[in-house]
């Protein structure tokens, strides 16, 4: 590019540029900057006339950059720090008068257990702040943690690791097998042979720790039988209520959906790891007081909330 084309340049083009390499899909891309893909394919479009390039090529469902791509990916998300940096050095956040909206990554039953105490609690602290949850996915969320794309990150990603991230832990969970009240093995100590002949339903999720156990009882041996695979977690509950199936389910939302007593909570026979659900933010973002102070109030409200339910005997 000419000067006259370098003052020209419009700052956003970057943004849908780290945005289509992060998830090597234009439509995604449009999801992730809310925008429609129509304009994401015009602004790539645009650069691609800019720098006489295609910049990226598609390979089956997939946008993958060509080298010029590759030696732009690194300036361009050096520029967007340094003016992310710059502008949030200079801002203040004062959570009641603030209206900024929140970009957090979290996956659909984390969205149905902490989405609510979240919600509550801004309600009373920060009226305006608005929060927008997108599907929590374990292989982009770093990416877009580091560009900005996402404010904050909640669930089990032990792939984010300091000193690129900071990372503040606000719950220990497990994994238990979740049938109805009247199920034959309710009330019942949970043998390997008996958990071997339950018919479950299946969770094709993205989520990292069930996929971990779903991993480990493979490695295991452990045979189950499937009767449905559903995409969302938060479709489990009643599907179990009114069968004789059997879930894997979180400890933590199975406490939540039975407060009725409709469930029985089964201990998995098996030697199984705990989960630690944490709250990432990238240390690109660190000076950010929006974001340290939202980190603080989730962290904060999972802790008010484990003291509440340890006096209530749960």
């Amino acid at each position: 590019m000419n000067r006259k084309n370098i003052n020209n340049f419009d700052l956003n083009l970057m943004k849908v540029f780290l945005a289509i390499w992060e998830v090597r899909s234009i439509s995604v891309a449009g999801e992730r900057l809310g925008l429609t893909q129509p304009a994401v394919s015009h602004s790539l479009r645009r650069l691609r006339e800019r720098f006489d390039d295609p910049l990226f090529l598609r390979s089956g469902h997939r946008m993958l950059p060509t080298d010029v791509a590759e030696r732009l990916y690194e300036p361009f998300n050096r520029a967007i720090q340094i003016i992310s940096h710059t502008v949030l050095d200079s801002n203040e956040f004062r959570p009641a008068e603030s209206d900024r909206t929140f970009t957090i990554a979290m996956s659909d039953i984390s969205e149905f257990y902490c989405l609510p105490l979240m919600l509550s609690y801004l309600e009373k602290a920060a009226p305006a702040v608005r929060i927008k949850s997108i599907q929590l996915e374990a292989h982009t969320v770093g990416a877009a943690l580091r560009s900005g794309q996402v404010d904050l990150a909640l669930g089990y990603l032990p792939d984010l690791v300091k000193p690129d991230y900071i990372s503040t832990f606000v719950l220990e969970d497990w994994f238990i097998c979740l049938v109805r009240a009247s199920h034959p093995m309710a009330g019942k100590l949970l043998t390997q042979e008996a958990f071997s002949q339950l018919t479950f339903v299946e969770v094709a999720v993205h989520a990292t720790g069930y996929k971990m156990v779903d991993a480990l009882l493979t490695q295991l041996g452990v045979r189950r039988s499937t009767a449905v695979r559903l995409e969302h977690f938060t479709n489990v509950p009643e599907i179990v209520r009114y069968s004789q199936f059997a879930a894997i389910f979180p400890h933590s939302a199975s406490q939540k959906i039975n407060a009725t007593g409709a469930f029985a909570l089964l201990n998995i026979p098996f030697d199984l790891p705990s989960i630690d659900v944490q709250l990432h933010i990238h240390s690109n973002f660190r000076n950010d007081a929006g974001l340290r102070w939202m980190q603080q109030a989730i962290t904060w409200i999972f802790s008010t909330m484990e003291k509440k339910e340890k006096a209530a005997g749960v």
